[in-house]
């Protein structure tokens, strides 16, 4: 693949590529390997530029609106990430308690999309819920069975992936559908360790899209909508 943006953007009928892993599932890591190979992407996205423009988007609000998203943009393939309880279990529980107090805030605290998702998704959101493992697996395996649900006659549409195993790279190549010469790397980076959360922030790549349009967001009626010149 390409790695110069305006040729990306000038081909508005590739697929959309939507990683619909759970916080905490390695979504940087993919995202990352997909800019690597050649994917212009972004990790959440807020805008309806965002949408236009990336072929791979990931986590907010994508996890919580990939039905809709099916339904907006026709061909699309959808990736679910993985990820061990034992492991994702104290990884999300110290992301949404470092959260919580901008979540559950009715005086700005995060943008609406981002209260959203998470909370429809991490329902019912309380600190005293998100504290106690068996309910944070609860919305871990409603989710993951939904997806499976919807997706349950599509698989050439659909990938299950743990970037733990050691043939997930693989399986992520094949379902992209990749000759050996696009692919110029080899795995996943491990990124967002010990807590981190702002790795993405740090990406300098020339097919990075903006989540945001200097900060600012766009309607949620628009963040569905293809515009006209993505069509």
């Amino acid at each position: 693949m390409n790695h110069d943006l305006n040729q990306a953007e000038s081909k508005p009928h590739a697929p959309k590529i939507f990683v619909i892993g759970l916080p905490r599932t390695a979504t940087t890591s993919v995202c990352v390997a997909m800019l690597k190979l050649g994917f212009p992407t972004a990790h959440t996205a807020y805008v309806q530029s965002a949408f236009d423009q990336a072929q791979v988007i990931a986590d907010t609000p994508i996890f919580c609106d990939y039905q809709a998203l099916d339904s907006h943009y026709p061909g699309s393939k959808f990736i679910y990430l993985e990820r061990d309880l034992a492991s994702w279990l104290p990884s999300i529980k110290q992301l949404l308690m470092r959260m919580s107090a901008n979540l559950l805030s009715e005086k700005g605290g995060f943008n609406p999309i981002i209260k959203r998702c998470f909370k429809t998704t991490f329902s019912p959101f309380s600190v005293e819920n998100i504290q106690r493992d068996e309910f944070l697996a609860g919305c871990y395996q409603r989710h993951i069975r939904q997806a499976k649900r919807y997706f349950n006659t599509r698989s050439a549409d659909f990938l299950m992936l743990n970037v733990a195993q050691p043939d997930s790279f693989t399986q992520l190549v094949d379902f992209l559908g990749l000759a050996p010469h696009e692919v110029n790397v080899t795995g996943f980076e491990k990124i967002n360790i010990a807590g981190k959360v702002t790795a993405w922030n740090e990406i300098k790549h020339p097919l990075k899209i903006a989540s945001t349009r200097g900060g600012k967001i766009d309607k949620l009626d628009l963040i569905l909508l293809p515009s006209p010149e993505a069509r």
